[in-house]
């Protein structure tokens, strides 16, 4: 009777266990463009105080071991044909897809790691308030796939620091997709956007009905 009574009293604490247990702090989360942009805090931007080393990149990377920077990860793991990996990480060969402009590259040199939401443009949005590490962590960012892109270099410093209201890349056909990982890195930092960055963003999801964003909230 002791014995069936304790059972009882442990199953009964499992489900209420069960039914107060909490989801993860940080699980990904899948959703409509549009509703993904209605998630974004409105709010101008202020670029007051910003200067680019107060964003520590292209640090050790995931592994210091392997004498590889963020940058020459991010080239590894986009790569459509690996490149070799000499020492001191030192890339050759190897070949690369930039989006933005539909170009194959085979050159590791003539690329640039582009930061989904520019450093400047994170900063006018909400990372001004960061800590240093904080920043650092943002700059490498290597937990989302769009958060960091290989692409040419000429199309991502025409880019620069711009937000979707005055550039989007020159080939249309990647405009849902380019829309939904700017959208996802933001709300992945708990970035905001201003009134036209939001107009932008409104008038690319009306072209993109089937385009979805997945993110998963920086720890």
């Amino acid at each position: 009777m002791v014995k069936a009574l304790s059972r009882g009293l442990a199953a009964a604490a499992l489900a209420i266990l069960s039914l107060t247990a909490t989801p993860p702090a940080h699980a990904a989360e899948t959703l409509p463009l549009t509703d993904a942009i209605a998630r974004l805090p409105l709010a101008d931007e202020n670029r007051s105080g910003y200067t680019r080393d107060k964003f520590r990149h292209w640090n050790a990377g995931d592994d210091p071991a392997d004498g590889c920077n963020t940058r020459n990860e991010i080239l590894i793991h986009e790569a459509i044909e690996p490149p070799t990996v000499g020492p001191g990480c030192r890339l050759t060969g190897g070949r690369w897809w930039s989006y933005y402009d539909a170009t194959p590259v085979t050159l590791a040199s003539a690329l640039d790691i582009d930061h989904m939401v520019p450093l400047a443009e994170a900063w006018d949005s909400g990372a001004s308030a960061w800590t240093a590490q904080r920043r650092e962590q943002y700059a490498n960012d290597q937990g989302a796939e769009e958060s960091l892109v290989a692409v040419t270099a000429r199309w991502n410093r025409q880019k620069a620091d711009q937000d979707p209201s005055t550039w989007m890349p020159p080939v249309a056909d990647v405009h849902c997709r380019y829309a939904a990982e700017w959208v996802g890195t933001k709300l992945r930092w708990s970035l905001t956007a201003d009134s036209p960055e939001l107009a932008a963003l409104h008038d690319v999801a009306s072209s993109c009905p089937a385009q979805t964003v997945t993110y998963e909230p920086a720890a």
